[in-house]
């Protein structure tokens, strides 16, 4: 038998597998919960990775840029501060040599070099769950809400995620306490809840807790935890109303994190709790409603 044929291509230029950073949700964290098909998080983690960048540039390409550029006049300062180094023609290419592949390969960056990437995926060790890690200037509410409005669209049937079933933003986190979860409502809600215009006309509101590997504050606590900061011992005119609500308060519970974003009335009504799953098989079936609907026509 003959020998079998090599693989076709160049083996230093094939492409890198597809690495998740290991670990727990450090407090004071924003970013993006995802769920996903059973087996398939790193897949879904892939396809993610590519639509959120995607997105990202288009909506805050901009803010991007100045930020680049703040930060290359912080390095230029740095570096006319300390000694410059005569490098020779070959240790000058060996070093582009190396920046080039810290470029294109994430996990040979340094720590300081990772604090500056704008997502960051985080293996969870949980299973169907995966962990999109954001830094400014990105908005996890506006960055999913924007993905949600182009999704819903009825134009639109490009389905972009195979294996991606429902977003939960996470404006930020804390450790799981109920006296840090003050102090990230204060962060997070007071904002939304506590202005003049929502002291005069009060806000319908309600509570959603999700919890996974977690056991450390019971459900009920954490909401009325969150219910009297909201309240504020009446001194708002807030109520709670679970059916028809205003602003939904979305509460993420995993380990030794809780996270915290709030959605508009839509998130249900509209975009089906952000289940792009959902989403689409509804697009589909009122598309199929359409044609059913449509008498049949009679060619002469």
């Amino acid at each position: 038998m003959g020998s079998k044929r090599p693989a076709s291509g160049n083996d230093g230029q094939r492409k890198k597998k597809f690495r998740m950073a290991s670990g727990f949700i450090d407090p004071a964290t924003s970013g993006i919960y995802a769920t996903c098909a059973r087996r398939k998080e790193k897949r879904a983690a892939e396809e993610l990775k590519l639509y959120f960048e995607e997105k990202i540039e288009e909506m805050y390409g901009d803010e991007i840029k100045k930020l680049a550029e703040e930060d290359n006049e912080a390095d230029e300062v740095s570096e006319e501060s300390e000694p410059k180094e005569e490098l020779s023609i070959e240790e000058q290419i060996q070093q582009e040599v190396s920046e080039l592949k810290k470029k294109a390969n994430n996990n040979n960056l340094t720590k300081e070099e990772k604090k500056k990437e704008l997502v960051q995926f985080i293996d969870l060790d949980c299973e169907c769950v995966i962990f999109c890690k954001t830094r400014k200037p990105v908005n996890p509410e506006e960055l999913v809400k924007k993905i949600m409005e182009e999704l819903a669209d009825p134009e639109n049937t490009i389905k972009r995620t195979r294996y991606v079933q429902k977003l939960t933003p996470i404006m930020s986190s804390c450790s799981a306490s109920l006296e840090q979860l003050n102090k990230l409502a204060e962060h997070v809600l007071g904002p939304r809840f506590h202005t003049e215009a929502a002291k005069e006309k009060g806000i319908k509101f309600a509570i959603e807790v999700t919890r996974r590997n977690f056991n450390t504050i019971p459900k009920m606590d954490i909401i009325n935890s969150l219910v009297s900061y909201i309240g504020q011992n009446q001194t708002y005119k807030h109520k709670v109303d679970l059916k028809d609500y205003d602003k939904l308060v979305l509460v993420e519970c995993f380990k030794n994190n809780i996270g915290i974003s709030v959605v508009d009335r839509d998130y249900s009504k509209v975009y089906r709790k952000y289940n792009i799953q959902q989403i689409y098989e509804s697009k589909f079936k009122d598309e199929d409603e359409k044609k059913t609907e449509q008498p049949d026509t009679v060619k002469n």
